[in-house]
């Protein structure tokens, strides 16, 4: 997965993720749309982060973030989602430090992405182009695939690797052939 390591990659990563969330790249959205500029302040802690800035810069935003993301219900760490993201509402949004999400995904309200119990670094690792449904669960040393649509209030605890599905229940089985495709915006890679 690749991760933002320069101003060019924040730029391209903000890019994706304004053309995922569907806002136009004005004062007015910076101001007023909170879930955008979540995501931006998310992006450039990941900056600050990865090319070592001073830690004054990392705790600023990492300050900024975690006090917006409590308004807003979110709980996003650094460095687990790709380029493309899409916040699709506010409300409560759980994900652990060590998931791995890959380019375009579209999350929903109640979705915790997590570890199991007793075991702290074993987090979801899920392929590109997801669409993640309202009230998902997914927890454990899980894997799954590109193209994965997650019917909402499913509940995820083994691997789909083959991906290219739709998964929904108690616990999530594949219930149809159908993928992502139409339920999100593919913004990465950037066309220019």
């Amino acid at each position: 997965m690749c991760q933002i390591d320069s101003k060019l990659s924040l730029k391209n990563f903000l890019e994706a993720d304004r053309i995922a969330l569907g806002v136009e790249n004005n004062l007015k959205n910076f101001l007023f749309d909170y879930v955008w500029r979540y995501q931006i302040i998310l992006r450039k802690l990941e900056y600050v982060i990865n090319c070592k800035k001073p830690k004054i810069l990392r705790f600023y935003y990492r300050y900024r973030l975690k006090r917006l993301g409590s308004r807003l219900g979110f709980s996003i760490p650094p460095n687990v989602f790709g380029p493309g993201l899409c916040i699709a509402h506010i409300g409560p949004i759980i994900v652990n430090s060590a998931a791995k999400i890959g380019s375009n995904c579209r999350i929903h309200v109640c979705v915790n992405i997590g570890t199991a119990a007793g075991h702290e670094f074993k987090a979801p690792k899920i392929g590109k182009n997801c669409y993640i449904g309202p009230g998902v669960k997914m927890y454990g040393d899980i894997e799954i695939g590109d193209n994965v649509a997650f019917g909402a209030n499913a509940v995820v605890n083994k691997s789909f690797p083959k991906g290219n599905c739709t998964l929904g229940g108690i616990p999530a089985k594949v219930i149809s052939d159908k993928t992502s495709e139409g339920f999100l915006v593919k913004a990465w890679p950037l066309k220019r």
